[in-house]
């Protein structure tokens, strides 16, 4: 009760810097229908939060399109969120399939993407799912290639955005054993970041997801000698998982994006609205895009 207490009181305080994004789904959605009841709601309780701006085969130009949310952020003297999501495989053939064709082609687009951030402060969220979906390829060599590309990721961040923060994702409390999990981290360059994120589009509670990440960290220091600080997805965690991952009823918007700590970041990574695929209670509604009936669900908790 103690860490809901100061949740509660960081939610009372300003956002800490962070860029509320005004061409975000629900922010767009609730402009285009300003005479239905669910748009002031939808507008006060999540597209007024700051969430993630992601990026993937659909965003054109990456370098382009990145400088200019950056950009647009930066003008504000805020601090944007942005997630990387175009690795070859994604999602291992799931309901976000895609990403590039290659190795070649991610290295292309991921060095675009961080010369797109430039020397702008920024939050990045790195390719989630990607270290806890290794297990979906089948030899060794493809998940060297995985661990190289994002390596490769984090060296790109650092010469090219050299302001930004850098999270390598790390799945969630009940996917990957932490001691696997450091592993992977360690292997992925986590080192060169500035820390691993947890539970992104997921539903696990901030409690469950720092028990899990001080586990992580307890092994990075057993293993590799160093800890790091974790960001931890709370845009639909406020009820907690029901066991279910795409679009499950009865689920909550969580804390807001918030630097509550120089060791925890609750942030909203997943845009709450966005489906997780056509599955669910969204059976009609393709994986990212964004449905009102969701987002008020979301905000009931139904």
């Amino acid at each position: 009760m103690a860490v809901l207490a100061f949740y509660g009181a960081a939610q009372a305080r300003a956002d800490a810097g962070f860029y509320v994004d005004p061409e975000s789904g629900p922010a767009l959605w609730a402009r285009a229908h300003p005479d239905d009841p669910r748009a002031a709601r939808i507008t006060e309780s999540i597209a007024n939060v700051p969430m993630a701006r992601w990026f993937g085969n659909w965003s054109g130009d990456v370098r382009t399109a990145v400088s200019r949310f950056a950009g647009k952020a930066n003008a504000a003297h805020r601090k944007p969120i942005l997630v990387a999501y175009n690795i070859p495989n994604r999602d291992c053939g799931g309901a976000s399939a895609g990403g590039v064709a290659d190795a070649s082609a991610y290295r292309v687009w991921i060095d675009s993407f961080s010369r797109g951030v430039g020397n702008r402060r920024a939050l990045v969220i790195v390719e989630p799912d990607s270290t806890a979906q290794l297990d979906c390829f089948k030899t060794a060599d493809e998940r060297d290639e995985r661990l190289d590309l994002l390596r490769y990721a984090v060296s790109r961040f650092r010469l090219n955005a050299p302001a930004a923060d850098v999270y390598l994702d790390a799945g969630n409390a009940y996917w990957i054993s932490a001691a696997v999990m450091a592993t992977r981290l360690n292997a992925a360059g986590l080192s060169d970041a500035k820390g691993f994120a947890l539970n992104v589009s997921n539903f696990y509670t901030t409690e469950e997801s720092m028990a899990y990440a001080n586990s992580v960290n307890a092994a990075l220091a057993q293993q590799f000698g160093y800890t790091k600080p974790f960001a931890v997805d709370t845009s639909r965690n406020g009820n907690g998982s029901d066991g279910q991952w795409c679009n499950p009823p009865g689920r909550k918007i969580g804390a807001r994006t918030d630097a509550v700590s120089d060791t925890m970041l609750p942030v909203w990574i997943k845009v709450p609205g966005d489906s997780d695929g056509a599955c669910g209670s969204a059976p009609t509604t393709p994986a990212g895009a964004f449905s009102p009936e969701l987002a008020v669900r979301l905000i009931d908790g139904d």
